[in-house]
């Protein structure tokens, strides 16, 4: 099934179809449980369709969806939306531009909302040209105003957020596009458990190779996303200390010398011996490879 990716609204038929086979799609991957999640399509600057609530998104049919106008009035339909919707409307509202809006709970991604960590460091090359960083929106209350309010800071400058405790939330230009950037989402999620959490380990990109990838990003016309956290830099993108981002590297930098760790982040001798064993070991299992 092809949908267009263009400046033009879909027809009330392409919209509809693309909504069902998204809902399909969430149900299929294991993003969303029983009548979990929600997705809204634009068809005109004024109107949207999205989807019921108490309906599972696997299931849903065609007469089951609601058409809506910007402002919360429902125009046709026999089901209510989704009590979510405010946090869709709250997107077209705070950014025109976007035309989808898709909400669902991915587990790994979930999972980092629950631990109040956003996806914010530069460990995978498609992350950062793709959707770039995904931020932490602040907990609130599933169905109220709250929900809205915490999303609204980020549509203008990202591709999608964490809800903490609750989800996650992606945009785009049309469905298929929301939906592509919630799976990145997930993926970018998925990686950084393995890598930071189960291997222990991640060899996250420089600032300079950081700063390529977003150029590229921008050269293929994606504006938003943010920046992801470098290998050698804190928040505020100061050279840092690369074992615990501490800015006292900042000085080695303006000298053109390579950041170092920190006093309190040098390897104790215990460390040391663990990293000898590990190296030797890596040692062993590569002279092995060989024969």
């Amino acid at each position: 099934m092809n949908y267009r990716i263009n400046d033009e609204y879909p027809s009330d038929f392409e919209a509809k179809q693309a909504i069902l086979e998204v809902g399909r799609r969430m149900y299929m991957k294991n993003f969303v449980a029983s009548n979990d999640g929600n997705i809204s399509c634009k068809v005109s600057d004024t109107t949207l369709w999205c989807t019921p609530t108490g309906v599972s998104k696997g299931f849903m049919t065609d007469e089951m969806l609601v058409l809506m106008d910007v402002e919360g009035n429902v125009i046709r339909g026999e089901y209510k939306p989704s009590s979510e919707m405010k946090m869709h409307l709250r997107v077209y509202q705070e950014n025109p531009k976007i035309k989808a809006v898709v909400h669902a709970h991915p587990p790994a991604a979930t999972s980092y909302a629950i631990a109040g960590l956003p996806l914010n460091h530069a460990i995978l090359t498609e992350a950062v040209m793709g959707i770039g960083e995904i931020p932490l929106a602040p907990y609130a209350m599933p169905g109220t105003q709250e929900v809205p309010d915490s999303i609204a800071p980020f549509v203008n400058t990202h591709n999608g957020c964490l809800l903490a405790n609750h989800g996650a939330l992606a945009w785009g230009n049309d469905v298929m596009e929301a939906w592509m950037r919630m799976e990145s989402i997930e993926y970018y999620a998925l990686v950084s458990m393995y890598t930071h959490g189960l291997i222990g380990q991640a060899n996250e990109l420089t600032c300079e190779q950081v700063d390529r990838l977003i150029e590229r990003r921008t050269n293929s016309g994606i504006t938003t996303g943010g920046r992801p956290l470098c290998r050698n830099c804190d928040a505020n993108g100061v050279p840092a200390c690369v074992s615990c981002g501490s800015p006292e590297a900042a000085a080695a930098k303006a000298a053109q010398s390579p950041a170092q760790n920190c006093a309190s982040c040098s390897p104790s001798a215990d460390q040391t011996e663990v990293q000898q064993v590990v190296d030797i070991v890596r040692q062993i299992l590569s002279a092995q490879s060989g024969h």
